[in-house]
């Protein structure tokens, strides 16, 4: 049996300062502007993916009900970002906080500054590995396989579950 989801689901995760509360204030904001926190992942602490030589990240996905469009969810997530103090640095850089869309409901969005499905998810055990823990058995729509499948069929050298979100 697959798992649907109607909502939107992010990808979170910090690398500079306090990681574990960033996440955490990421998620309950993210409750609290872009809508209901339905579900949680455990936290991650990953090798860094894009620039190798930075410090490890924390990550965590988080499911969510919203009634804002993609694009509204889209500038409410920049907004928490600056709330949270994120600074402009290099792509795939260090940072205090990162939220990714990754699905929203069956939308496809393809915009220069927003495209759903996430195009890296598949690529990235920082965002596989958690997702599955909370839709594991979700079709992934960029593959056709399971968030559970994907996420067994990739090196987890390096990552570590730490905590419950």
């Amino acid at each position: 049996m697959t798992q649907a989801y109607s909502g939107a689901i992010f990808s979170i995760g910090s690398n500079l300062g306090d990681r574990l509360g960033a996440l955490r204030r990421a998620s309950g904001l993210l409750g609290e502007r872009a809508g209901h926190v339905t579900d949680k992942s455990f936290v991650y602490e990953t090798p860094p993916w894009g620039v190798t030589s930075q410090p490890r990240f924390l990550n965590a996905c988080v499911g969510a009900r919203t009634c804002l469009s993609p694009r509204e969810l889209l500038c409410e997530i920049k907004n928490i970002e600056r709330i949270m103090g994120r600074a402009p640095r290099e792509r795939w850089g260090p940072r205090e906080i990162d939220i990714d869309i990754l699905l929203y409901g069956d939308a496809a969005v393809d915009e220069p500054d927003l495209k759903i499905p996430h195009p890296f998810m598949l690529e990235r055990a920082f965002v596989l590995i958690p997702l599955a823990d909370i839709f594991p058995n979700m079709i992934c729509p960029l593959s056709r396989s399971s968030a559970a499948e994907l996420a067994e069929g990739l090196p987890r050298d390096g990552i570590l579950r730490i905590t419950a979100l």
